[in-house]
């Protein structure tokens, strides 16, 4: 009899799922086990907070929002540079993948040996099944949806996560879930372009103005989350934002022991269905309609929570780069663009506001004066881009993607040399200019080297980015 390898052990939280590799627990007395189901449910409920661990410390200093300004974590990503032979590109790669196998044997082995799991349990394994092949789709060229089965491309991965998520929305007995699954799937659907689909669901999603599915972290079980530790627990703090993004950093702290204070984060929340249907507004020429949804989307904001809190440790002094900005000064988005205030926080002179779940520097006045479709599109992207700091959703907007890694192309015939590189589209500065800006001596303004909101409106047409207007 085969031995389980990881083995979810049913406690009071998903804080003491384990992996074990234990001869006295085989695969078929787990499975008789009262409760099996149940306590696989906390095994994926772990391994989707390590999943999410992977996925947002990766892409978030291959994007433009940070900066690793440390010797922790990945070391090129922020040129970018990713090859197929980057432990860091396995290990991201991993961790979907460990997702999509655990949530498969949990609906093909688990399930079928469990018949007292509830209809919003088996949804819920539906859900992390579809939401790994979503990440997949979203940040991979192309993966095998098996062990060392054939390669699907990004297209096909976000089909399948189309599928599972479907099915988890059918399933799901709890309002909020439904609506969730609903959001995921309009934002499926918006990657491959479907603009009816991804209406009609975010339509759905849009009707609870309050919309929040989050993962959960342990600290003190050895689940924390590992993106407040790089930019709030940990001393020096690792990333460093982008100045003009300053503002919006840290989403995530601790109060006190950091162990035992680590702070969930969104996998889906209502702003984005705005955002997809002010995206779609403008894909159909109607602009009056695409503001509609951006002012929906800041009257939602301002009814997210906020808290002050004491950041003075924050010295941006992790070593590689010692200019980043420490006081109140102006930023101008790239050299052409006014000079902005309020977006650089001076963390000495008292306790700064944080938001906890979004933020944004838009405000009505600019939204008002937007009057074409580019001036528009842009105030979509530079919200998304705020919106979602720190939840790992900058990268897909940008159009880059990872290559299947090393390990799994010398382990799986069906890996052809197209999908060991890496997509990286040709308006992406290279050599850190995603990251880069520059300082007056003088006035000690931040001028960004680049606005990527601006080149990403400029490159609309790209195959790669904004997937709606297509």
């Amino acid at each position: 009899m085969k031995k389980i390898i990881c083995l979810a052990v049913l406690a009071f939280s998903f804080s003491l799922t384990g992996c074990v590799d234990n001869p006295y627990v085989t695969e078929d007395n787990y499975l008789d086990r009262p409760y099996a189901g149940k306590s696989w449910i906390v095994g994926l409920k772990k391994q989707l907070a390590l999943t999410t661990n992977s996925v947002v410390i990766n892409t978030e200093i291959t994007s433009d929002n940070y900066y690793n300004n440390y010797s922790q974590y990945t070391k090129v990503f922020d040129i970018p540079q990713i090859d197929y032979f980057d432990p860091d590109v396995d290990r991201l790669q991993a961790s979907i993948q460990a997702l999509r196998e655990m949530a498969v044997y949990g609906l093909e082995t688990v399930l079928p040996k469990d018949e007292k799991l509830t209809q919003s349990e088996i949804a819920f394994m539906h859900f992390c099944k579809g939401y790994s092949f979503l990440l997949a789709g979203e940040l991979f060229v192309g993966l095998p949806t098996t062990s060392l089965g054939p390669v699907a491309s990004s297209q096909e991965l976000l089909k399948l996560s189309v599928s599972s998520l479907e099915t988890a929305y059918a399933l799901s007995e709890e309002v909020e879930n439904k609506q969730a699954y609903a959001l995921l799937l309009a934002r499926a659907n918006y990657r491959l372009g479907n603009r009816e689909q991804a209406k009609q669901y975010a339509q759905l999603a849009s009707a609870n103005n309050q919309l929040l599915y989050k993962v959960t972290f342990d600290g003190e079980n050895g689940v924390a989350n590992e993106m407040q530790n790089a930019t709030f627990d940990a001393l020096p703090n690792r990333l460093a934002p982008l100045p003009r993004l300053d503002f919006l950093d840290p989403k995530f702290f601790s109060v006190g022991v950091p162990a035992s204070d680590q702070k969930a984060v969104a996998l889906a929340k209502v702003e984005e269905a705005h955002l997809i249907l002010a995206e779609l507004a403008i894909a159909d020429g109607i602009v009056d309609l695409a503001k509609e949804e951006l002012y929906k989307v800041l009257q939602i904001i301002q009814t997210r929570p906020t808290m002050m809190v004491d950041d003075s440790r924050e010295k941006r002094n992790g070593g590689k780069r010692d200019d980043y900005p420490l006081t109140a000064v102006g930023v101008k988005f790239d050299a052409e663009a006014p000079v902005r205030e309020g977006l650089v926080l001076d963390r000495q002179q008292g306790k700064v506001k944080v938001y906890t779940v979004s933020g944004t520097s838009i405000t009505t006045d600019q939204i008002a004066k937007a009057s074409s479709i580019d001036e528009v599109l842009y105030l979509v992207y530079l919200m998304r881009q705020e919106v979602f700091i720190s939840e790992g959703r900058r990268l897909a907007d940008l159009g880059i993607k990872y290559p299947i890694s090393q390990i799994e192309a010398g382990n799986n015939t069906h890996v052809t040399a197209e999908y060991t590189k890496a997509l990286i589209p040709a308006f992406i500065p290279l050599d850190y200019g995603l990251d880069d800006f520059s300082v007056d001596p003088v006035t000690q303004e931040v001028t960004m080297a680049y606005d990527m909101n601006r080149v990403l409106v400029t490159n609309k047409t790209s195959p790669y980015v904004m997937p709606i207007l297509k």
